[in-house]
Parts: C-alpha cells; structure tokens; sequence
C-alpha cells in the first residue's frame, strides 16, 4: 500500500527533527569531551556537524516543495539519550556508541522512507536513498574508531 503525501511529509519532519538533534549533540560533545584521546572524535564530530546540518536542510526544502511547514524549535521533540555528554568527560567510549545509535536510528529511518516513496513519490525517495548513504558512511566511521578505542 502506497503511502500517503501526509505519512511522507510526517516521516520527513521527524527526520529534519533527527538532524537537527544529531547536531545539537554532535556539537556538545565535540566542545564536552576532554583528553588526548578525545581530539580525534572531537575533530570528527565538529567535521560531521556540517554534513548533518546539510541534511536537515535538504529535508527542510523538500518539506516545503511538498507545500508543508519546516519545524520550528517548538515543534521538535528531542530524544537522543545515548547521544547524550557522558558525566565523565574523557568517556570518549560512550560518545562513539551514542554516535554509531544516532547513525543507525537514521539508517532505519531513512531506510523506511525508502520504502514509503516507492511508487508515490521518487523525489523524496531519491533523497532519502542520498541521506541513507552518507548515514551509513558516518556510521561505518565511527564503527572503525569504537575497534581502535575498545582496544586500548
């Protein structure tokens, strides 16, 4: 059953909402964390802040394209406990792990969207088929710094 336009708008806000939280944390860590074996991560994640703001944007001109409302701050609904500064700031352990969370929450998102266009609506398919990949490289990212860190 095809979705319908309001099913996909819906999953395209809480998409932008995703982004937009990966953000907000990937900036508090990156400035939160403390150590030398920190500097890594924070430079990765400040690099990252860039690509996932480019995302939310991405989403947020397709929102409007589809004739709907970019979410403002009151609309937004922040839930990324695993993403959350870890009280131990050189827990730089906790922050890969909240990282390869957030990512693969974005793959299963991006990957139902996938789903939901297929037939109604190639355009938001084709984003989100874009989004998925470089989610999927951040994650592989991380995943090879979690190996090099559970190491040592």
């Amino acid at each position: 059953m095809a979705a319908s336009k309001d099913q996909i708008v819906a999953a395209l806000q809480k998409a932008y909402n995703m982004e937009l939280e990966t953000v907000t944390n990937y900036l508090a860590n990156s400035i939160h964390l403390d150590g030398v074996r920190a500097e890594a991560i924070k430079k990765a994640l400040t690099a990252d802040i860039t690509g996932e703001l480019a995302h939310a944007t991405q989403i947020g001109h397709r929102l409007k394209q589809l004739g709907s409302t970019v979410p403002g701050s009151l609309k937004l609904q922040m839930t990324q406990k695993m993403l959350q500064p870890p009280a131990e700031t050189t827990d730089v352990v906790a922050v890969i792990r909240g990282v390869i969370d957030a990512e693969e929450e974005a793959v299963t998102h991006y990957n139902a969207i996938i789903k939901m266009c297929e037939g109604t609506d190639y355009v938001t398919q084709d984003l989100a088929i874009k989004l998925l990949s470089d989610e999927e490289a951040h994650r592989q990212e991380f995943e090879g710094y979690l190996k090099e860190y559970v190491k040592q």
